[in-house]
């Protein structure tokens, strides 16, 4: 199956998820900036808050590409063990990486949130989404993260994703939930017809427009009470 874009494939993914909707103590998390989008149609879907949640992986020094590690939203690190032993990477360097990353982190949960709280994660079950998986290796961090800051429950959610990646991070997380998961999974881009990056603003406008729904559902809420309250307390002098 190929997505018209994140929109769609977050429809899609939330229908895989669909026993989760209505159901208390539920928080879905988008890793930004292209899981946002596919977290946002989850999250409208099932009911639940919608929060971003920031990852910034941690670059071996010697090769950029290659991970050594993650920082991730709340001020906690994850260390991949084995890669920072065999590359003999020292405190020094992971240290220098750590700051340097956690400038742009700072930066994305400011303009993102914009002066909005996080959602708490404590006691939750949590459900992080992404557009994708293909090495795992920005969600296994966020897992561990997650874990972490006391999640009651980690549930994670792809619309596509590569098969060996999803099998092993069952390993990680309660359950994984690949709506689609290919055997020649080359590039995530490739099963979307619409892959342009996600930009900042789009991020901020979804988690803007996620807060509103959340703020006028409880309004709603409220007022039925309130409602049920006063014919109540009218049906008492009859």
């Amino acid at each position: 199956m190929v997505f018209d874009d994140r929109a769609q494939a977050g429809r899609f993914l939330a229908n895989r998820l669909s026993g989760y909707a209505g159901r208390p103590g539920l928080l879905v998390l988008g890793l930004p900036r292209g899981g946002v989008p596919v977290a946002f149609e989850v999250a409208q879907a099932l009911g639940a808050p919608l929060d971003v949640f920031v990852v910034r992986k941690l670059p071996s020094p010697l090769n950029p590409e290659l991970a050594i590690g993650a920082i991730a939203s709340g001020g906690i690190r994850v260390l991949n063990e084995d890669t920072v032993s065999s590359l003999a990477v020292g405190p020094e360097e992971i240290e220098v990486a750590a700051q340097a990353e956690a400038v742009e982190l700072a930066r994305r949960e400011r303009v993102y949130r914009a002066g909005r709280r996080p959602e708490a994660i404590r006691g939750m079950t949590v459900i992080l989404v992404d557009d994708g998986l293909a090495t795992g290796a920005t969600m296994r961090a966020a897992v561990r993260a997650v874990r972490r800051s006391g999640a009651a429950r980690v549930v994670v959610g792809v619309p596509i994703g590569s098969p060996e990646t999803c099998a092993a991070l069952r390993r990680e997380a309660d359950e994984v939930v690949c709506a689609a998961a290919p055997a020649a999974l080359f590039a995530i881009g490739q099963w979307y017809r619409d892959f342009e990056q996600t930009t900042d603003d789009e991020v901020r406008r979804l988690l803007a427009s996620a807060a509103r729904a959340r703020r006028r559902g409880a309004a709603s809420a409220g007022g039925r009470r309130a409602s049920y309250g006063a014919r109540n307390r009218a049906g008492a002098w009859r």
